[in-house]
């Protein structure tokens, strides 16, 4: 589903252990806590792979805290936008506009005003295959909204990816590039007004 890739909403799935990583790990992701919270606005192209198979792209904003903005490139209409503390999804093929709290879903994780790895958050799992570092985490006692892994370049050290798999084990992934930082956009770019989407 297109919204549980980009809202990162879904359920635990069986297996993912919620126990936290293991402590040699701290200085990594200290490392990647200060990337996160350092990361103020930046857009990038986005790739988003379904769990059908299905493929879209687009163009995506991260504006922290709180805001970000994916606005799919034609023939798609759909818009996902987060901002004001709620994440609203629009298809208008569907005629169909889902408002989700953001407190609700992992998303709510990376645009927090500060990114925390531990405490609120659970690391359940860190790996580093070679010019990779991918953190698995959840909000810690709160499986059941879903668990994301984020996966980051290291040279330098740069957000690429995440996949959320849900409780089938049915994966989505949005990939991001061309990665740039910029000065921050207006309230109204992370606002849904009916019949009106800032294009």
């Amino acid at each position: 589903m297109m919204i549980a890739g980009l809202c990162l909403i879904g359920t635990m799935q069986d297996g993912v252990s919620a126990t936290p990583a293991v402590t040699g790990s701290q200085a990594l992701l200290a490392q990647v806590s200060a990337y996160l919270n350092g990361l103020k606005t930046i857009t990038a192209r986005f790739m988003q792979v379904g769990p059908d198979g299905s493929v879209r792209t687009g163009k995506a904003i991260v504006q922290r805290p709180g805001k970000m903005r994916f606005q799919y490139d034609k023939p798609n209409p759909q818009l996902l936008v987060a901002g004001f503390g709620l994440l609203v999804y629009h298809d208008p093929q569907l005629n169909q506009t889902t408002n989700i709290p953001l407190s609700s879903t992992p998303l709510g994780i990376l645009l927090a005003k500060t990114v925390q790895l531990s405490g609120p958050v659970t690391v359940t799992r860190v790996a580093q295959p070679p010019g990779e570092i991918q953190v698995t985490l959840i909000r810690t006692g709160k499986a059941a909204q879903g668990h994301i892994t984020l996966v980051f370049s290291t040279d330098p050290l740069e957000l690429r990816q995440w996949r959320v798999t849900d409780a089938q084990g049915q994966i989505t992934q949005v990939s991001l590039y061309d990665l740039h930082a910029t000065k921050p956009f207006p309230d109204k770019d992370f606002e849904y007004v009916q019949g009106f989407s800032h294009n």
